[in-house]
């Protein structure tokens, strides 16, 4: 897989984006869910990448940088299509955007996720983010789980 930075019009994004939503909304009432719409993807404080397969777009992450709460980036719509999940694909995704942070030098990323989600809580306590309380915007929701990693 390679990745790149993609504009969230390409046109493998929407379905990306639809079947992300599709999945969350099984989990989650719609006051739990705080993804981003594809026209937010596309404002200037938003990194948008992409995860290739042989041309195919198979992945996608975001992050959003903030300054509501102290300067941070905050990881958005991490997605990986479900034939290409156990790959390992997530994980470059992550890394790929904490180097985006790194890049303008900003030191903290933080992302909300929700309890039923154990392969994304397990991937980012491997990638030592660490549980906090809501910040930014967000209000404290028993299904959902802020964390954060200083990079």
């Amino acid at each position: 897989m390679h990745i790149k930075s993609i504009e969230p019009q390409h046109p493998g994004v929407q379905p990306l984006i639809i079947e992300s939503d599709l999945y969350m909304a099984s989990l989650y009432p719609s006051e739990s869910n705080h993804m981003e719409s594809i026209q937010a993807l596309a404002l200037p404080n938003i990194f948008f990448i992409g995860g290739f397969v042989d041309d195919l777009l198979v992945a996608c992450g975001a992050v959003k940088i903030l300054d509501d709460d102290g300067t941070y980036g905050e990881i958005k719509r991490v997605f990986v299509l479900r034939e290409y999940r156990g790959r390992g694909l997530s994980k470059m995704i992550m890394e790929h955007l904490e180097s985006d942070l790194k890049a303008c030098a900003i030191n903290i990323a933080r992302l909300e996720t929700g309890i039923k989600q154990p392969e994304a809580l397990g991937l980012y306590r491997k990638l030592a983010y660490v549980e906090r309380g809501p910040f930014g915007s967000y209000k404290s929701d028993p299904l959902s789980v802020f964390m954060e990693k200083w990079l």
